[in-house]
């Protein structure tokens, strides 16, 4: 018997941003040579973490995100500066 489930995050306003950082992710730890258990080890959080944020299943937090970056000896504005689609603008209450 084989089971499929299907995640989406409730909530979430840019999924593909999320999808755009996920596939970032995974080409700086791949340019390292690293699979998903050595970047997980790296920074401290679990394997299935690391899955979930590159498939687009996990809303990175500010310290996972910090943790991430120091694994990769990269800097956090680097690790956040990907090309992707852009967030919607936030609209400011009118008058």
């Amino acid at each position: 018997m084989c089971f499929v489930f299907q995640f989406q995050l409730a909530g979430v306003k840019n999924e593909v941003v999320l999808q755009a950082f996920g596939q970032h992710l995974r080409q700086l730890r791949e340019a390292r040579g690293w699979s998903q258990q050595a970047l997980a080890d790296e920074a401290d959080i679990s394997k299935p973490t690391i899955y979930r944020i590159e498939t687009a299943r996990y809303s990175v937090t500010l310290d996972v995100l910090v943790s991430l970056a120091q694994a990769l000896e990269i800097p956090l504005a680097e690790l956040v500066s990907f090309t992707g689609p852009m967030p919607r603008p936030v609209r400011e209450p009118g008058p």
